[in-house]
């Protein structure tokens, strides 16, 4: 089935089973295979495409006014767009906000990253959830020359995300420091000027807004690589250890990411914290197992129980791997439950300040609900001292 629309079309979405979507074609021309997902979320399409954890997929947004607020360097998760494309339901119209320095279409071009507009992303979005996160190849020619049997050969030979680590692939190369806090009216982003607290994070894949959290939590930030050793980390004389977000299978990034975690966990009572694939970094260190979700759980509106308080929050989430709750040793537990499908959010050690969760308390974007995961890590390590 096709669906196209009149005129031309100049960008075509391949599934592996067939199905072609046409549509117009804005950013850079070319082409791209990948894993496709929806996001919900109805703002942030910017810090959506520089989140680390989107690399290997193609995002739908299921909202349909995507760029009608351009781009500025200040809403970047990190230095470029991670994900391999976007597909949405109108095309970006002109820029209208005084913070816009880019077009969507430019930046997007500028970054060699594709994207498709005019696409029924309502039934994409359904097919996505009825039959799981399929594999895509993503074309855009100005002329509207595709060969669609080799298109869906493309997305068909896509390897996927399983037994993946993408993590080396998006952290940083090298360790360095970070003091900007989170953004605040009308001064920006300052820096931290007065930290109580060493924390090194290791960088799966960690948003920005991740570490300006931490830093205006009261933290003196040392980034590390995703391989770190645990004498590495160490060295720094840390008060705390937190784990970042990141994308790809968790079982092939804990190779390397387990061990070392382990041994910091065995060595050493200091608090650690993980958010996302660092929350799947550390279930697998304490010994429970993960699992590949049908089409995982994007968006700014993921409700969210405190299993201990009762309490609902409304959080943003990215990840197509979850915590096998029923895998969980004695001593762990369960801290948190997504409301819509009761997958594991959330765990902790029971006797130790060791936690983590699966949603991003940090937002960027979404709602900022959980901020006070921030503010426990700091309480933990100042208990500590």
């Amino acid at each position: 089935m096709a669906q196209q629309p009149s005129p031309r079309p100049t960008a075509c979405l391949a599934l592996a089973d067939g199905t072609l979507f046409f549509g117009h074609g804005f950013g850079a021309t070319g082409e791209t295979t990948a894993e496709l997902c929806f996001n919900t979320a109805m703002t942030g399409y910017q810090e959506i495409m520089t989140d680390p954890s989107y690399a290997g997929q193609i995002v739908t947004f299921t909202f349909p006014h995507i760029g009608n607020t351009g781009v500025t360097p200040e809403d970047d998760e990190t230095a470029d767009p991670v994900a391999a494309g976007m597909v949405v339901k109108w095309d970006p119209t002109v820029a209208s906000s005084w913070r816009a320095t880019q077009e969507l279409g430019d930046w997007l071009a500028a970054r060699g990253r594709i994207a498709i507009g005019g696409v029924d992303t309502r039934r994409l979005t359904r097919a996505i959830r009825q039959s799981g996160a399929p594999h895509v190849a993503l074309s855009h020619d100005p002329e509207g020359n595709f060969d669609v049997e080799s298109l869906v050969a493309a997305a068909r030979g896509f390897a996927g995300l399983e037994g993946v680590d993408l993590a080396k692939d998006v952290t940083c190369a090298q360790s360095y420091h970070w003091n900007e806090m989170r953004w605040a009216w009308p001064d920006g982003y300052l820096p931290q000027t007065a930290p109580k607290h060493k924390v090194v994070a290791i960088d799966y894949g960690a948003k920005r807004n991740i570490l300006r959290c931490l830093a205006s939590a009261g933290c003196d930030v040392t980034v590390l690589p995703a391989t770190a050793t645990a004498e590495e980390v160490l060295a720094h004389d840390p008060d705390g250890v937190f784990l970042s977000n990141g994308p790809g299978d968790p079982a092939a990034t804990g190779k390397y990411a387990v061990p070392m975690i382990q041994k910091i966990l065995n060595t050493t009572d200091l608090p650690m914290f993980g958010i996302c694939l660092g929350h799947q970094m550390l279930a697998l260190a304490l010994g429970a197992q993960t699992i590949k979700m049908n089409h995982g759980h994007h968006g700014a509106n993921h409700p969210v129980q405190d299993k201990d308080t009762g309490k609902v929050e409304i959080t943003s989430m990215n990840h197509g791997f979850a915590v096998d709750s029923q895998s969980l040793p004695e001593g762990i537990l369960e801290t948190h439950v997504s409301l819509f499908d009761g997958s594991n959010c959330g765990i902790r050690m029971k006797d130790r300040p060791v936690y983590s969760v699966q949603h991003h308390p940090e937002a960027s974007p979404g709602p900022q609900d959980s901020f006070y995961l921030f503010e426990r890590f700091a309480a933990h390590m100042a208990a500590r001292s």
